[in-house]
């Protein structure tokens, strides 16, 4: 199921209407859970807290080093090679140059549980 979500951003993004699945997990959501846990702090500290840790990983995968937090995952990049493809509305050939992208992998500890919850 999808839920429309406004874009409050600025420039040509502004009136765009972005699906959003349901059951995802925005950042606020993410503070406002942490912030239940831990109740003697603000949810703007945590929310700030939140911001440090993703803009950490952020300059690290900039830097080309992989973040790995255990129990969860890692995070790397890796580079896509370039390719020649057809456009299937004109027929024309392009050429799609090399690019970086962002590879999650699972921790096994996560990975066990997600198996073990598809086989209930």
């Amino acid at each position: 199921m999808y839920a429309s979500l406004r874009c409050q951003g600025a420039g040509r993004f502004r009136s765009a209407t972005f699906l959003v699945k349901e059951n995802s997990m925005l950042k606020r959501e993410l503070v406002d859970s942490v912030s239940q846990q831990l109740g003697d702090y603000y949810k703007q500290d945590i929310a700030l807290a939140v911001d440090l840790i993703l803009e950490e990983m952020a300059s690290a995968l900039i830097a080309g080093r992989r973040v790995e937090i255990r129990n969860f995952g890692s995070f790397s990049v890796r580079t896509r090679r370039p390719r020649t493809t057809k456009n299937p509305k004109t027929g024309n050939m392009m050429h799609i140059p090399a690019r970086k992208t962002l590879h999650f992998t699972m921790g096994k500890s996560l990975k066990e549980v997600l198996i073990q919850q598809d086989k209930d």
